[in-house]
């Protein structure tokens, strides 16, 4: 688990012991507290799929220069650089990391608060990068060469895949509609030409397989279980659960409404059960006894 603002990165067991602190991540840039509205820091973690060989973790931070991927082992030493360059700002850093079904490392970026950023095919500001786990444009990328897989974003929070491969990816809108895409190669999905539906009549954009207001949702973190895709969501404080046929969605269902406040990431625990952070002390939510916190979540 990582901390925005502290650069802290946690180790937390399934048996409900108290999170442990195991590496500091050096360099990582922010205000004193969140007070600010800072939406930088330490974005994301990605364990390397080959951790037992490795012993790789992999970061998403802000520095004071730019935001970037580097990569650790724990005990304590110093990163190595992965990926950078990536323009930051106040607000739209992206940040969300994960690694995919094909051993490849898939970066969400924001567009840092400059919409044209997004659809330039150089800048790898909102987009979805795909990358080697040296971070070098992934082989089979749309264009050779480049580590764009899509582009066209506003700000990308999750990504999580199906049992069948397929990417989905949750998507703060601006100030109509949010979005969940089905990530394909190459691929522009419209910001800042279009929010939410309406790309895809103009030919050469892509819509949403959904869309909320941003009082529903202001989408987070994502997860896949069970033929359904989990969206934690951070203003509209819930969890939707999104049925998934052959990829398409059904209808949605919110669940912990207004219980726990603000929802910013949902993974599948080892036991099968879903994980749901809060994050009601980042400045904009209302804090509540024992914030902010994992939750165990079982399904079905």
């Amino acid at each position: 688990m990582a901390e925005r603002h502290t650069g802290r990165v946690l180790l937390v067991t399934p048996g409900g012991d108290e999170p442990r602190e195991v590496y500091t991540v050096p360099g990582v840039a922010g205000p004193e507290g969140p007070e600010s509205g800072w939406e930088g820091g330490l974005m994301g973690l990605a364990v390397s799929p080959r951790y037992e060989d490795d012993g790789r973790v992999y970061a998403y931070l802000t520095t004071e220069d730019d935001n970037r991927v580097v990569r650790f082992r724990l005990g304590g030493a110093e990163p190595e650089v992965v990926f950078d360059g990536i323009a930051g700002n106040r607000y739209h850093d992206g940040g969300r990391i994960a690694f995919g079904p094909d051993g490849m490392l898939y970066v969400a970026t924001g567009d840092a608060g400059r919409p044209a950023l997004a659809q330039d095919p150089d800048s790898p500001n909102g987009k979805i990068l795909r990358l080697t786990p040296e971070g070098e444009p992934a082989p089979g990328n749309p264009t050779a060469g480049s580590p764009v897989y899509s582009l066209g974003h506003r700000n990308v929070q999750g990504l999580a895949w199906d049992d069948e491969g397929r990417l989905f990816a949750t998507e703060f809108g601006q100030d109509a509609f949010d979005e969940v895409n089905l990530i394909e190669p190459g691929r522009d999905y419209g910001w800042p030409e279009v929010e939410g539906d309406g790309g895809a009549g103009v030919g050469r954009f892509t819509d949403p397989l959904l869309t909320w207001t941003p009082d529903e949702a202001s989408p987070s973190g994502a997860a896949v279980l069970d033929d359904t895709l989990y969206v934690a969501a951070l203003r509209g404080e819930r969890l939707w659960a999104v049925p998934l046929d052959a990829g398409a969605p059904g209808e949605p269902t919110a669940l912990l409404r207004g219980r726990y406040g603000r929802l910013r990431t949902v993974e599948v625990a080892p036991d099968g059960a879903l994980w749901v952070t809060t994050s009601n002390t980042d400045g904009r939510g209302d804090v509540r006894a024992g914030d902010d916190r994992i939750l165990r979540f079982e399904v079905g």
